[in-house]
């Protein structure tokens, strides 16, 4: 009986264990973020737009910040899903846009670039 009670606050766990991960380390993520400091500040725009509060923002909008038009064109709302394809790949998710980088394949560090992100807002 203790072994079916284990098992089954076990599986409960499962899906609160797979949030946390997927949630990203904020710490982690500044690390990732530095070398988008080439371009990118939180509280004014540089090369790149602010990305205070980023995170929930409709895309090509910040004022004050030139942007392509792919991207003033595209709709898109900077919500965690739209971040990491955008974060991925740039040029595939908004074909067009103006942005100078390859993108960040790892789906750990864009997790937790992300969840940098989120603090930053």
């Amino acid at each position: 009986m203790r072994h079916l009670i284990l098992g089954a606050a076990l599986a409960l766990m499962l899906p609160i264990s797979a949030q946390a991960q997927d949630a990203g380390d904020a710490a982690a993520g500044e690390k990732a973020f530095a070398p988008c400091k080439a371009c990118h500040a939180f509280g004014k725009n540089g090369v790149g737009p602010d990305l205070k509060g980023v995170v929930g923002r409709k895309a090509g909008v910040h004022e004050g910040y030139n942007y392509s038009a792919a991207l003033k064109g595209s709709g898109l709302t900077w919500d965690e899903a739209n971040l990491k394809e955008w974060l991925k790949d740039p040029k595939a998710k908004v074909p067009g846009n103006k942005m100078v980088y390859p993108g960040l394949k790892d789906d750990k560090k864009l997790g937790d670039l992300i969840a940098y992100l989120k603090t930053q807002s």
